[in-house]
């Protein structure tokens, strides 16, 4: 096992690096929640359905006596005067136990309940929620098109700035014969070259393209590659020993009498090779790092200007930040842009989550929540296919796209009941 930089590895097949580390650090949370969900109480109804009365007493109480504590006010008893019992769950399936089979009861028990879930999901769009979930549908698509779609988007805007302040050399139509190099080739396009009996040995291709070149006669041995791509070349009598050179490198291309020994798998690549894989890993850090002032900026003003306000104003505010993008020509511009727009869009979600625990009764809370987010993860991933397919064609219309949006969605939601000063059904 051995160490370079930000990566090890272990033999000579299995490569760790960072982005590997990245992976692991971001399912740190996952794992850490998973065991904080052990410690927490089951809610009260769902206590009380199963018939455990005292111990939904005893959760509500400590909820009681929590939040007067945190209002000043200790010395508040804790009574409960009336709790409606809601039906447990097995006074739902009517069926003869004693006679009916094991497999027939558990296929009677799980239809029941996927028809007790069908009839509380229908119950969303009845009165007096209905319109309310039309709205939340309206903020939830909308806040989530936009935010994954650009956040995803977003990296290809520093790959293409960094490709645009990189001048990249021309080699048009030059032979080359009988030659050996081993030195780094970056940033160069090589159209209608031939190369006969060359040897690179040992080098590193980085943002180079090969365009309409003939290989005869030439050895690749122990190269490495980053964004290098061989367009429309023809290869003979040539042998690749030792590179990572994978099919997809090849676009286009013909190979007569060639020959491929001892490829290398995984990635190859460290930051050193690929700057501007590092500067993503960077530009992404400090995107997540600018939520932070995003939630302490939406907590202490949540109350004061109210949920509407923070969830309307948030997403119109982003949705203009995303024009800057349309103006953007430095990185450092770019990367305040992306700050600024994470700031903003993480207090409208943070008010969208209160507004609809808020806006819906207990009976419906959860499947209209549950609802609300499955939309939401659909809304992502429409998101990311729609702006993948056209950032490689212009950025006007993904910025143009996601501005929209957001803008209409926290309009719609400005038109939401105000839940400030209710009392929660």
């Amino acid at each position: 096992m051995s160490w370079c930089g930000w990566s090890f590895s272990m033999g000579s097949a299995y490569q760790f690096h960072s982005w590997r580390v990245f992976v692991i650090v971001c399912a740190l949370p996952c794992v850490s929640s998973v065991v904080a969900l052990t410690f927490m109480p089951e809610s009260p109804r769902f206590l009380l359905e199963v018939g455990k009365h005292d111990e939904a007493w005893m959760i509500l109480k400590l909820i009681h006596d929590t939040n007067m504590r945190a209002r000043g006010q200790p010395e508040k008893v804790f009574s409960v005067h009336r709790i409606k019992t809601p039906k447990q769950i097995d006074e739902l399936i009517e069926i003869e136990s004693d006679t009916g089979t094991w497999y027939r009861r558990c296929f009677v028990r799980i239809r029941t309940e996927l028809y007790g879930i069908w009839l509380t999901f229908m119950r969303c769009f009845n009165y007096p929620v209905r319109e309310n979930t039309i709205k939340l549908t309206i903020v939830w698509f909308t806040l989530s098109f936009g935010y994954y779609g650009l956040s995803v988007w977003f990296p290809d805007v520093i790959k293409h700035l960094q490709s645009n302040m990189l001048p990249i050399e021309k080699i048009e139509r030059e032979k080359f014969s009988n030659f050996s190099v081993n030195f780094t080739m970056a940033n160069q396009l090589h159209m209608g070259a031939e190369y006969d009996n060359g040897r690179f040995l040992g080098m590193k291709f980085k943002s180079v393209t090969f365009k309409d070149s003939l290989f005869k006669a030439c050895v690749f041995e122990d190269v490495t590659s980053v964004n290098t791509y061989f367009r429309n070349c023809t290869f003979i009598d040539t042998v690749f020993d030792n590179t990572d050179f994978e099919p997809y490198k090849f676009i286009d291309s013909e190979f007569q009498n060639c020959s491929f020994s001892h490829n290398k798998t995984g990635c190859q690549i460290t930051f050193d090779d690929d700057y501007s894989a590092y500067w993503i890993y960077f530009v992404n850090f400090l995107g997540t790092l600018a939520v932070l002032p995003g939630n302490i900026v939406s907590a202490l003003l949540m109350d004061r200007i109210g949920r509407l306000t923070m969830l309307g104003g948030s997403m119109v505010l982003s949705g203009i930040s995303c024009f800057f993008l349309w103006l953007g020509s430095s990185e450092s511009m770019m990367v305040g842009v992306l700050c600024l727009y994470n700031g903003l869009t993480i207090s409208a979600w943070n008010s969208l989550d209160v507004v609809t625990v808020e806006l819906y009764p207990t009976d419906r809370r959860a499947t209209g929540f549950g609802f609300l987010n499955a939309l939401c993860k659909a809304a992502a991933v429409l998101g990311n296919l729609i702006f993948g397919s056209l950032v490689s064609f212009t950025k006007s219309i993904p910025i143009l796209l996601a501005s929209t949006v957001l803008v209409c969605g926290g309009l719609v939601g400005l038109r939401l009941p105000d839940t400030r000063t209710q009392v929660l059904m």
